[in-house]
């Protein structure tokens, strides 16, 4: 049997990290809540069970050669559930002695002026990045004190097929002729992450110990304008796409008929402000270089297509 490698979350990052881990020709257990994952390759066996487990949790990491922590509660229920849900799969991983990457965002940089690198400054300007950073440092305060041997990745707004999230509300409606769904400003410079890239960083940081006790940020491509975004996808569609923009004050609205919605209040700054971010570090040592934009959404339009046609 191949070296055996343990993912806990089978949403968009933990399904790409799978198939990249794949690649690499490791074995992978793929954990949800659900028991189930979609389209997962040979090699990727999926099981059920709660990552709040801790007891079971340390079942099924123990002979792993590194577990991947890509599990999250809804929005709503970050400050409850969150930070328990990842304690217990750390606790896990120090207890067998088996690495840990921690599948992570930008939240905790909160504003900034200039391109976003690993070393920033941690200055969260709201709750959820707060949430994050402190979870964050939790992890990195257990490596410095030799329990756990660790790494984090972090990406900006990814998206690509099995996302739900910036593909559902802007790629996916464009390719069924509805209006695409924006946020905040169109002409803002924004760093985007195709999913793929970021479970290949995942991959990358669990396999190479020299990554370990560090931040990486996923590979990105420069920066676009979500205007610029639309135009890749009338390319790939061939006619125009008709787009609907959200501000701050239509989603302060719609947060108050969908607590999900109203989660994203807070983040929108990163919607009407240039976001951008420096992923040069993870191609500095690792090789690693984003997906061509066009590419990735060429791709993910293919996908869309697809379930699209699956009803």
């Amino acid at each position: 049997m191949s070296e055996l490698h343990v993912i806990f979350g089978a949403g968009p990052l933990g399904k790409w990290t799978a198939r990249e881990l794949v690649k690499l020709g490791k074995t992978v257990h793929l954990v949800s809540r659900s028991g189930k994952a979609e389209h997962m390759p040979a090699g990727v066996e999926v099981i059920a069970s709660d990552a709040n487990d801790l007891a079971r949790n340390i079942t099924l990491t123990k002979g792993a050669t590194t577990v991947y922590q890509c599990a999250q509660p809804e929005y709503s229920e970050w400050a409850e559930k969150f930070p328990p849900l990842q304690q217990a799969i750390l606790d896990a991983a120090a207890h067998n002695g088996t690495k840990l990457v921690v599948g992570d965002n930008l939240y905790m940089y909160g504003r900034f002026t200039g391109p976003l690198h690993e070393d920033c400054p941690i200055a969260p300007n709201t709750k959820k990045g707060k949430i994050r950073a402190a979870m964050a440092q939790t992890v990195l305060d257990a490596h410095a004190a030799g329990r756990v041997r660790a790494a984090i990745g972090r990406a900006s707004d990814f998206f690509g097929p099995d996302d739900h999230d910036l593909t559902a509300y802007a790629i996916l409606p464009a390719v069924q002729g509805k209006k695409s769904n924006l946020l905040g400003r169109t002409d803002q410079p924004h760093s985007f992450t195709y999913i793929a890239d970021f479970g290949r960083l995942l991959a990358t940081l669990g396999t190479n110990d020299e990554a370990l006790g560090q931040v990486w940020f996923a590979p990105a491509n420069p920066p676009i304008t979500q205007a610029d975004l639309i135009k890749l996808i009338e390319a790939e569609l061939g006619r125009p796409v008709k787009i609907l923009v959200g501000g701050p004050l239509v989603m302060r609205i719609l947060g108050l008929f969908n607590r999900e919605m109203a989660e994203n209040v807070e983040m929108m700054f990163q919607w009407t402000n240039p976001f951008v971010i420096d992923s040069s570090k993870a191609t500095r040592a690792f090789g690693l270089r984003p997906t061509p934009m066009e590419q990735a959404v060429r791709e993910t339009v293919d996908w869309c297509r697809e379930i699209t046609s699956r009803g």
